[in-house]
């Protein structure tokens, strides 16, 4: 299994793939209040990387999300969604707006796109990058040990005990992963 251990060398790894940096400045140009890259995007590169994969995971979607008290309807997200399909209409796009999303999760309300992310189900998964002003970011609430160590665990908003971990466990199981990534550690 090949290594990351740093940041940075996330970093070096996100940008000299084209077509994740191809998807990262298309999502910069709508220029959307604390947008990020997340989840899925983010973590299926890595994980193909720990696994030597001479191709890309295909995704389910391409999850950005951002974070605007002001204008938090769901419409908004549809629009932004148009935008990028204007961009590149064959990438599966779904944006969603943090300032929102507690609704839908039952949460108390998020105070950014990062708090948003830090309320994933899976550590490696809370998770987001983005370029702002041409510098690529990352956004990782609960460290990227797990991602690039292949260690698939809940959140502490998901841990044994709480009322979310049954959806962590059902959501885990449903994905089955471990089909397409055998190396990971799934703790359950």
């Amino acid at each position: 299994m090949k290594l990351i251990k740093t940041e940075e060398e996330l970093k070096s790894l996100i940008a000299a793939d084209e077509w994740v940096m191809g998807i990262l400045k298309t999502v910069e140009k709508l220029r959307l209040p604390d947008s990020w890259v997340c989840a899925g995007f983010i973590r299926t590169k890595v994980w193909d990387y720990l696994h030597e994969k001479e191709y890309r995971t295909s995704l389910a979607d391409i999850d950005v999300i951002y974070f605007d008290k002001v204008n938090s309807l769901e419409n908004y997200e549809k629009q932004y969604e148009q935008e990028l399909k204007n961009y590149l209409p064959n990438e599966p796009w779904s944006v969603k707006n943090q300032a929102r999303m507690h609704v839908v999760n039952n949460s108390t309300p998020y105070q950014s796109s990062i708090d948003g992310i830090a309320h994933f189900p899976e550590i490696p998964t809370a998770i987001g990058v983005r370029l702002a002003d041409g510098i690529l970011e990352i956004a990782a609430p609960h460290g990227i040990k797990h991602l690039v160590s292949g260690i698939v665990a809940p959140t502490p908003y998901f841990q044994k005990g709480f009322p979310m971990h049954e959806v962590y466990k059902s959501r885990v199981q449903n994905k089955q992963w471990e089909i397409i990534w055998p190396k990971l550690q799934i703790f359950y």
